[in-house]
């Protein structure tokens, strides 16, 4: 899995941090460890992504976390234009998009490490693990190497 990531925790993170809570504590202790983290029903085999309690296919609640290679390919994209709130502005445009994993699942992130103009569905994608807080790590996805 790639290790690349930033820097370590930003002094000052202003843009909205997610609030794990006791079901998604393992994906989120996956991420500090920086490991992407997916699930896989064992009932069904359907693998899937976000971190969730019982599997969306058959709705079983025998599911197993996987370490993920950490690669994948865009399967959609957006580009924003327009920041939801002003801690936003400074990224302004920049891309979510949805990575479909090499194991199948698909995850969303955001694309960063290349111009927005260069995205494209099906670019082959690696991720990379921002340390955004003393407690939070996002996983976002650049262009494989």
């Amino acid at each position: 899995m790639t290790r690349t990531h930033t820097q370590g925790p930003q002094q000052s993170y202003e843009k909205p941090v997610p609030r794990p809570d006791p079901g998604t504590m393992p994906y989120w202790m996956g991420l500090r460890r920086h490991e992407l983290i997916y699930q896989q029903c064992r009932a069904c085999q359907n693998r899937f992504a976000p971190y969730q309690p019982n599997c969306p296919n058959c709705w079983s609640d025998d599911v197993e976390d996987c370490k993920s290679a950490g690669r994948g390919t865009i399967y959609t994209f957006s580009i924003v234009h327009r920041a939801p709130v002003p801690a936003y502005r400074p990224d302004l445009p920049y891309a979510v998009a949805i990575v479909q994993l090499t194991e199948g699942p698909y995850y969303t992130t955001n694309i960063i490490g290349c111009p927005v103009d260069e995205i494209r569905i099906g670019m082959p994608v690696e991720v990379i693990f921002d340390d955004v807080t003393d407690q939070i790590t996002l996983a976002k996805f650049k262009p494989a190497a």
